[in-house]
């Protein structure tokens, strides 16, 4: 499984509701890494999508402790164990965890590897990705020459997890 994210210097990755940048470059990223494949994201991450509306070419699967919420065009799971049990119906190569921060802290220890898009400044923020450059098992694996957008500098870095937790 594996985790697709853009995080600032910190590490943070969103305030209130919003992305902290949009930056089309990392867009792109995220969109061409992420077609044809399972994403996995919360109900909050959806509500800022054009439309509150599933990500279109991709099967999306949502976690919502809400037992009446349903998204057509989307598959709802309503816990951690409902969730594991649908995702092992899937190659894990096949599965993406989107976001928004609770579904990354609940998720990231079972992937085995993360796309980061590191942007170098520090936004306001109240939502955050833990560092992986900090956690035992991850180790970066690669990254790419320095990208700029405007006057931001950024860069595309991949992580993998040594022992990450297996689906079932």
């Amino acid at each position: 499984m594996q985790l697709i994210v853009a995080v600032d210097k910190n590490w943070a990755i969103g305030n209130g509701s919003k992305l902290l940048v949009r930056i089309p470059e990392d867009q792109k990223f995220f969109r061409e890494t992420t077609m044809g494949h399972v994403v996995v994201l919360g109900r909050k991450t959806l509500d800022e999508f054009p439309g509150g509306k599933p990500l279109k070419g991709r099967n999306n699967i949502i976690l919502s402790r809400d037992e009446k919420y349903k998204v057509d065009g989307a598959t709802v799971v309503h816990s951690k164990e409902e969730l594991l049990e649908e995702l092992a119906k899937y190659a894990s190569d096949d599965i993406f965890i989107i976001g928004g921060e609770s579904i990354y802290k609940l998720m990231y220890q079972y992937c085995d590897t993360a796309h980061v898009t590191k942007i170098d400044y520090a936004y306001q923020a109240d939502k955050y990705f833990p560092n992986l450059d900090e956690e035992a098992g991850w180790k970066m694996v690669a990254d790419s020459d320095e990208q700029t957008y405007f006057d931001l500098e950024y860069y595309f870095v991949k992580y993998e997890n040594d022992n990450p937790i297996p689906i079932m």
